[in-house]
């Protein structure tokens, strides 16, 4: 039932328009009138009716000007303007503005029905439309999650100027442009999941962090298995730290609900400038790596580590000051499992810095350091099926370790080798990942419930998750895939059978006709029918 508005300002002719037609009998609701336009426009915004009728002059604000009011925020409200003015500028404003009829008073309710039932069909058709256009941009919102990784990659990479940087931003609808920028890591993880089991608190958290990150005018951007990467913008560092401040306080009150998460943020620090985004993440990056460091939820700042780093002083080394839980196997094997390649360098120097300023400065302890890697990294590959021949223990003559730099690298390249391998594993692992996947599209595309949330539970992925995954392997986004294996069926069914364009939308996932109709057109370039028709002419 289409919904009416009437605006009016002389009380005679609004009760009669309103009174006199039985708009229920002719299939329409009548959701509120007001006398002039600057009343109904909060009126309009609040009911969002199909078609507007109003009066073309009228105190306070005319029916032109709330007619290209409502055109601007609301453009598929229709507008049937009435006047006892018949100049043509009056015509020509209104058409201009894309008033659907503009009709001369007075008008008898039988002429007004009529031309509403006129209007109706066209409301109806558009309204169809839209609903299409929107459910197809939310089952496409996939692809707009791989292309805002993309941007952020780019964004952090720092070899990309300001002007593209803009350029990509605004072909997403991000505006990306401010006075400071800080970067800010964060990771939410379920103690009672596997690494990467799908978690609906975590999934929640991360919902609940895209509202704090619109509220705050910031950009929140998927690092997939790395959980996400707040960019704030501001007007200035002082803008900066006020904004940092309230989004970690919103966030820690929602964590504060999760007995069963653990999590981490680090925090770089601001810049002033676009290109120099990458400094930041680079710094929140230095400050992430520190969770490996400790086994409780904690935000680092990377203000702080540095200032924390400064402070190490010691005229000599002692064993006793060492403590033991930094050299808790735990943690290197936490990071080995969980670290990326481009954080070694932050870990293994986070890891020496805090044995102590001097605590290199002795052989001994070079080699207990070296030696309890090496067996620690050969254990996390026994663990894993890795081979580890790849693992080079050091030269116990002593030159791998003979000086603390060397021991440092030493350390690096046996770290970074053991997770490189780790990630080829994890690559062939994705593979069989992905054929479960199409398999499973193979089995279930006549379900119209087949989504990207159901098919990343069937393997206990997060959706974001799977959803890059895939991207990554195959080139084409998950929801892709599925829309083009149904659309696929579904030319098939049409060029060999003889079946009904519905009966062919349901066998292929889709119960509502007209989407399929619209999705088919949008990928293939023609209707079903036209593209039966066309393999019927191909044969003649």
């Amino acid at each position: 039932m289409l919904k009416i508005f009437l605006v009016e300002d002389e009380y005679v002719v609004r009760e009669g328009i309103k009174n006199i037609i039985d708009w229920k009998a002719h299939g329409y609701e009548f959701v509120g009138e007001a006398s002039d336009g600057e009343l109904a426009l909060p009126m309009i915004q609040k009911a969002r009716p199909d078609i507007v009728i109003t009066d073309i002059r009228m105190p306070f604000m005319d029916g032109l000007q709330l007619s290209r009011l409502i055109k601007k925020d609301f453009p598929w409200i229709e507008i049937i303007i009435l006047s006892g003015y018949a100049e043509f500028d009056y015509a020509k404003e209104a058409i201009e503005i894309g008033v659907a009829h503009y009709l001369s008073k007075p008008i008898s309710s039988s002429e007004l029905i009529t031309e509403l039932h006129k209007l109706s069909k066209k409301v109806e058709q558009n309204k169809l439309e839209r609903q299409l256009r929107e459910k197809y941009a939310l089952e496409m919102e996939e692809n707009s999650l791989k292309d805002k990784t993309e941007l952020f990659k780019r964004i952090t990479e720092g070899t990309f100027s300001a002007g593209k940087i803009i350029e990509l931003a605004n072909d997403l609808s991000i505006d990306i442009t401010a006075g400071a920028y800080q970067v800010f890591l964060f990771k939410a993880i379920s103690m009672h999941h596997e690494e990467n089991e799908y978690s609906d608190s975590v999934n929640k958290i991360y919902e609940d962090l895209q509202k704090i990150t619109n509220e705050e005018n910031a950009l929140m951007f998927d690092r997939i298995t790395e959980g996400k990467a707040i960019l704030i913008k501001g007007d200035s560092p002082e803008d900066i730290e006020r904004s940092l401040k309230r989004n970690i306080d919103k966030l820690l009150k929602i964590l504060s609900k999760y007995d069963h998460i653990k999590y981490y943020g680090g925090v770089g620090e601001t810049v002033n400038r676009i290109t120099h985004i990458h400094e930041s993440y680079e710094k929140a990056s230095h400050a992430y790596a520190h969770r490996y460091m400790t086994t409780a939820s904690r935000i680092f700042y990377y203000s702080e580590i540095i200032n924390n780093e400064a402070g190490y002083v010691s005229d000599k080394f002692s064993i006793g000051s060492v403590d033991p839980g930094h050299l808790d196997r735990n943690r290197i094997w936490e990071f080995l499992k969980t670290g990326t390649r481009r954080e070694v360098t932050y870990y293994v120097n986070e890891f020496f810095t805090g044995l102590g300023e001097n605590a290199l400065s002795s052989a001994m302890f070079r080699q207990y350091i070296a030696t309890d890697m090496y067996f620690t990294i050969s254990s996390f590959m026994d663990e894993y099926g890795l081979d580890r021949s790849n693992i080079r223990p050091f030269d116990l003559s002593g030159g791998e370790v003979s000086t603390p730099e060397k021991t440092v690298n030493y350390v690096k390249q046996q770290i970074y080798t053991a997770i490189k391998l780790r990630d080829d594993q994890a690559v062939n692992k994705y593979s069989d990942i992905i054929n479960r996947v199409k398999s499973y599209i193979e089995k279930n595309y006549e379900n119209e419930d087949l989504s990207l949330n159901t098919i990343a539970s069937y393997v206990n992925f997060s959706p974001n998750h799977l959803s890059m995954i895939f991207s990554t392997k195959t080139g084409e986004t998950l929801i892709k895939y599925l829309t083009d294996f149904r659309m696929d069926k579904a030319k098939e069914l049409l060029r060999c059978t003889s079946g009904r364009n519905v009966d062919i939308s349901e066998a292929v996932g889709y119960r509502d006709p007209h989407y399929f109709s619209y999705l088919f057109k949008k990928t293939q370039g023609m209707t079903p029918t036209q593209y039966r028709n066309l393999g019927h002419s191909l044969e003649e």
